[in-house]
C-alpha cells in the first residue's frame, strides 16, 4: 500500500511540480491513458492490457468507478495513470510516461486528490523499487484486509477538478522530503 499520509516526494520532483512542468487533468482522456499504459516500453515489451481489458475498464470509467490522472504538455498526453475506486479505496492499475517524470507527477497528483477526497487506501498492487521510493510498503495480509474492509465501506468521491498552485504547494509542504 501507499499510506496517503506518508508520501515521499524527492526534492528534484518537488521542484518540477512547483514549476508546473505539466498540466494535470483527470478523466479527460481515459481511453488514451489505457492505450498509453498498453504501449510496449523499454523494460516491458509485453503488457497484460488487451482490447477486452481496455473495454472493461472503459465501462468502469463510464460508470464512475475508474479514473485517470493525465499529464499534458500542450496538446500532447505525455504520461498518466489509471485505477479503480470502491468507496474510500483506490486500486492503481497501471501508469505510463512519454516524458521524464510524467508518471511521477501523476502519482503525486493522485495522492493529493485521494487525500482531498478522504480516501483511506491506495493499493498500487505491486511494490516495485520505483514505487517504494514514494513510500509504498508491504503489510501483513490481515492488516490489509482490515484496511480494505474499512476503506470500501467509507464514502469518498474522486476529485477530478483542477488543483491550484497554492493547494499543490501546501500539499508538497506536508509530505516527507526524500532525495
Amino acid at each position: 500500500i501507499l499510506p496517503l499520509d506518508r508520501l515521499h516526494v524527492p526534492r528534484k520532483l518537488r521542484a518540477k511540480l512547483r514549476r508546473g512542468i505539466f498540466q494535470v487533468r483527470c478523466n479527460t482522456a481515459f481511453h488514451d491513458v489505457i492505450q498509453g499504459c498498453a504501449e510496449p516500453a523499454e523494460n516491458r515489451p509485453d503488457t497484460w492490457i488487451n482490447p477486452v481489458i481496455e473495454r472493461l475498464y472503459s465501462e468502469l470509467h463510464e460508470m464512475g468507478f475508474a479514473h485517470s490522472v493525465e499529464c499534458w504538455d500542450g496538446d500532447s498526453l505525455v504520461g498518466g495513470l489509471y485505477g479503480v475506486s470502491l468507496g474510500g479505496a483506490f486500486f492503481g492499475e497501471s501508469m505510463f510516461s512519454r516524458a521524464t517524470d510524467a508518471s511521477k507527477v501523476a502519482l503525486v497528483h493522485l495522492v493529493l486528490r485521494l487525500r482531498r477526497s478522504r480516501f483511506q487506501l491506495l493499493d498500487p498492487q505491486f511494490n516495485t523499487p520505483h514505487l517504494s521510493r514514494f513510500g509504498v510498503v508491504e503489510i501483513p495480509r490481515d492488516d490489509y484486509r482490515k484496511l480494505l474492509t474499512q476503506a470500501v465501506s467509507t464514502k469518498a468521491e474522486f476529485y477530478s477538478g483542477l488543483i491550484s498552485s497554492s493547494e499543490l504547494d501546501s500539499f508538497l509542504q506536508s509530505t516527507t522530503q526524500t532525495s
